[in-house]
């Protein structure tokens, strides 16, 4: 187990310093845990997320025709018409990344939301580097509103046997949804902070884009619309999403095609997928998948079940701060995987009702990816769109938006949940 972790750690550490070749520390690192047999090489595919994988490939490709109809444009001429100022724009695109993520999964929002900002922006002339990463920790933090919203509030919804409504109100108070809500205005109000400077006025153009084809904008919609309607279909294969985006991606070509008549129809679409980005996030999955495979998470779940003792305050306190901690650095889908049966054995063990302690991990294990570039798939995304651009996002680019959304995010949900669930 310790040589897995230790190479985790250094490949974390290489990761945060050499930003522009983390794709391939992390393709190097799942090399090393393949062949050193701490992933054995039968686990490997069962470790790889093709779902989110198959999303991104698809979406970006969608999202290229998307841009290549200029509907980015014209959204951005819409938004700008309708803001007083650079700083109203920021938290406006952030705002509206968070309303689609509780619906729909966070990576495919900030590929959705990410050229309408990259159009302003282009527009105003100004770095996009923080519109693109406040878009993403937005997409984040709402991705636990709903039970739709992302992969850990799918688990916690089985868990405890949860309907969609249930995340609105269960058990006869508010639930999850208002947390993330609460932490969500907060955040707002960082975000507005931090783009304090930003005073500059839009300007008003005499006239808006012509949308030249408006098919992409139909999969585009249609896509969000199937992957809403998925999420509720019981027992659908683990690739249904990724599915989805890679069929409208091909109706897409197909339709582009038929329309040109040229092989660059179908080209162009397939040159915007962003392979860098792929395979930084193959990688991560092969790590954590060696990790897991070598007992790391099993032991950080229990060391976090027993610290707390037999204080419930402590112990709930514990999960949430540990969960932001460790999800900053972990994809928090095998961390939330391992925790709940743990949970739910400690729960049983001191006779208490596990929601605290289960509506305490999600909130921490989904708003810990905020902290770091590579804390979750979205930032992920967002930071490989932005290199696509031309721009490099430094360490404390991220940090500096990252880290006091997280905590303004958090801590009113970490009270909020005690004061409804464990009170």
């Amino acid at each position: 187990m310790i040589p897995a972790l230790i190479l985790f750690a250094i490949t974390y550490a290489l990761m945060l310093a050499f930003s522009k070749y983390r794709p391939y520390i992390a393709l190097g690192s799942a090399l090393i845990y393949i062949l050193s047999g701490m992933l054995p090489v039968s686990l490997i595919i069962s470790n790889i997320d093709f779902n989110v994988l198959l999303m991104i490939a698809g979406t970006m490709g969608v999202v290229a025709l998307f841009i290549e109809s200029k509907m980015p444009s014209l959204l951005a001429d819409l938004v700008m018409e309708r803001v007083p100022n650079v700083q109203w724009v920021a938290v406006a695109l952030a705002m509206f990344a968070g309303i689609i993520s509780a619906f729909v999964d966070n990576v495919a929002t900030v590929l959705m939301v990410a050229p309408v900002a990259l159009e302003i922006c282009k527009k105003l002339k100004t770095n996009p580097v923080p519109f693109i990463i406040s878009i993403a920790v937005s997409s984040n933090l709402q991705g636990a509103a709903t039970l739709v919203g992302d992969t850990t509030a799918i688990m916690l919804g089985s868990a405890l046997d949860m309907s969609f409504m249930d995340f609105f109100w269960y058990h006869g108070k508010p639930s999850m949804f208002f947390a993330v809500e609460l932490g969500a205005v907060l955040s707002a109000l960082i975000l507005f902070f931090l783009f304090r400077k930003e005073k500059s006025p839009i300007p008003k153009t005499s006239e808006r884009t012509k949308v030249t084809n408006f098919v992409p904008s139909f999969l585009l919609v249609g896509t969000i619309g199937l992957l809403i309607a998925a999420s509720f279909i019981p027992n659908k294969p683990a690739i249904t999403n990724g599915l989805i985006c890679c069929t409208m991606l091909v109706v897409g070509i197909v339709y582009n095609f038929a329309v040109k008549k040229n092989l660059s129809a179908v080209t162009e679409p397939l040159k915007a997928i962003d392979f860098e980005t792929i395979g930084l996030l193959l990688g991560l999955f092969l790590m954590i998948g060696g990790i897991t495979e070598q007992g790391v998470i099993d032991a950080a779940a229990n060391i976090l079940a027993k610290a707390g003792g037999g204080n419930i305050f402590l112990l709930y306190t514990v999960i949430v701060w540990a969960s932001v901690l460790i999800s900053a650095f972990i994809d928090n889908i095998p961390y939330v995987a391992t925790m709940i049966p743990v949970i739910a054995g400690l729960a049983d063990a001191l006779q208490l009702d596990p929601t605290l302690l289960y509506f305490g991990l999600l909130s921490g294990a989904t708003l810990g990816g905020n902290c770091t570039p590579i804390g979750a798939s979205a930032n992920i995304t967002g930071i490989g769109i932005l290199r696509r651009e031309g721009y490099t996002v430094k360490n404390a680019d991220f940090f500096k938006i990252g880290i006091p959304f997280t905590l303004a995010a958090i801590i009113p949900a970490y009270i909020y949940i005690w004061f409804f669930y464990g009170i």
